[in-house]
């Protein structure tokens, strides 16, 4: 091993503890050519089992509207037809054998709050309905102010009555309006086919010889559909995705300044070298035990907590047109992120910090020696790491304590009907977009630390087989 290099007792089980020339180096090589060989056959035999089910679903499932139906966007504006007219003329001509039917795309975000609004408004009228029913004696009564903290008490049935009657009124008068207003109709529509082969064909090929104009995609399922999005004209969604793109990777790499400071606390070496008079403190049993095997991890978990959140806003604002897009978006954002910061850059950040003495004694030549000894070191660190996230994680997906905590704060303060318990009660989806990149991590962790830190298998072995059992459960209940 390279000198002045800071080692622990976990690093003689690593490729650290060979020296050079070693003949027993070649036990590594080999195993990374069977570790390697032995993926490789088993992504071959996975993919053709999901393409064997994929086949098999898509023979055995009954017709959706999705599965004749596509989005075309972009359509170019016509001075003497309507989008509505210049769509259905298009297809006519291009596809006369197939087409069936279209709807345009209108912008009736507004409208969609005006009935979002109505629907509170009814959830409120039969709470008070249903508090009328326990006690007839006398009428509920409410203040008109904000959030009821302050106005004139009135009569909270008939208040809410007037309320949504005013509402179903401009509801109306907003549907009227959508359909008349030019500006409303958007250059986007849902165009039907008569076959299945219809629709494929037109969703897989260029409409045009302009490549920006009469862009066609398969259209969600109905469910899917995200529809705020809906009404983002092509240009804004280019511009828009410029923007996430820039933020996205600022926010990547500026997120090295925490991941390097959570590594620096997995030194107690480090830490005693910078900060000697924290050795006492430090040299005690337990709080070294805590320090340099679960700090870290915890650590590193809670910046990276509402990292999820912030991704789903940045897809929703970068205009994708289906929930599915939306989380395939954010999940391949968070892998890309948990790779940058979680894997390089514990590495690279903990090594520098780690093997900084030998930094500065050596030449710049030995610098990527000293780092690629450090490398196999990390191995600790992301031991407790996938205790402390892995297997963490795991657990509460069993008790599902944030769905659980979340219910009973609902069922506490916002629940009035039994139409509230009921999606108070709704756990919500598995989190593919939080999920599926942890697991895909994991698997990097277990292929790149295989050969070079073997003990670490075992923690990812355990993890993946509480894994399979947690989320086999989740999706059979």
């Amino acid at each position: 091993m390279v000198a002045n290099v800071t080692a622990s007792d976990i690093d003689k089980l690593s490729i650290s503890n060979i020296p050079l020339k070693s003949q027993r180096f070649w036990t590594h090589i080999v195993m990374a050519y069977a570790f390697t060989f032995w993926t490789c056959y088993v992504l071959l035999r996975e993919y053709e089992k999901v393409a064997s089910m994929r086949l098999q679903f898509l023979s055995s499932e009954r017709r959706r509207p999705d599965q004749f139906t596509v989005l075309v966007r972009n359509v170019p504006p016509d001075p003497d037809e309507s989008v509505s007219e210049l769509v259905e003329h298009f297809f006519l001509v291009n596809h006369p054998d197939h087409y069936l039917t279209q709807q345009v795309v209108c912008n009736a975000n507004k409208l969609a709050s005006l009935v979002k609004i109505k629907k509170k408004m009814k959830n409120w009228l039969d709470y008070y309905h249903l508090k009328f029913s326990r006690n007839q004696s006398q009428r509920p009564r409410m203040k008109t102010g904000f959030l009821g903290l302050w106005g004139g008490k009135v009569d909270a049935i008939d208040h809410h009555i007037s309320v949504i009657e005013k509402l179903s009124k401009e509801i109306e008068e907003e549907r009227k309006r959508v359909l008349k207003d030019p500006k409303s109709i958007m250059p986007a529509a849902f165009v039907s086919f008569k076959t299945r082969w219809g629709a494929a064909v037109c969703a897989q090929t260029q409409q045009s010889r302009n490549p920006t104009s009469w862009l066609t995609e398969w259209a969600p399922e109905p469910r899917d559909v995200y529809w705020q999005n809906l009404a983002i004209p092509y240009v804004a969604l280019t511009v828009r995705r410029l923007i996430i793109g820039v933020a996205f990777f600022f926010l990547t790499f500026f997120f090295m300044i925490p991941i390097a400071s959570v590594q620096a606390l997995a030194s107690i070496e480090g830490i005693e070298k910078r900060a000697p008079f924290l050795k006492s403190v430090i040299e005690i049993k337990f709080i070294k035990s805590v320090i340099q095997g679960f700090l870290p991890g915890i650590a590193l978990k809670l910046f990276l907590i509402f990292l999820p959140t912030i991704l789903m806003i940045m897809s929703k604002f970068e205009g994708f047109i289906s929930l599915s897009s939306l989380e395939r978006r954010s999940a391949t954002r968070y892998y890309i992120f948990l790779i940058i910061n979680v894997f390089l850059g514990s590495i690279l950040t903990g090594a520098a910090f780690e093997q900084l003495n030998s930094f500065i004694k050596q030449s710049a030549n030995e610098i990527p020696k000293t780092i690629g000894v450090a490398v196999p070191m990390k191995a600790t660190f992301f031991i407790t790491y996938i205790m402390v996230d892995g297997w963490a994680g795991i657990a509460g997906e069993v008790l599902m304590l944030k769905p659980l905590v979340l219910y009973h704060l609902k069922n506490f303060f916002l629940v009035k009907t039994e139409k509230d318990r009921e999606e108070a009660m709704n756990p919500g989806s598995l989190g593919f977009h939080t999920g599926e990149p942890r697991i895909q991590l994991y698997f990097l962790l277990g292929l790149v630390y295989s050969t070079v830190t073997p003990v670490l298998l075992p923690f990812i072995i355990i993890f993946f087989a509480f894994a399979f059992v947690v989320f086999r459960h989740q999706v059979n209940s």
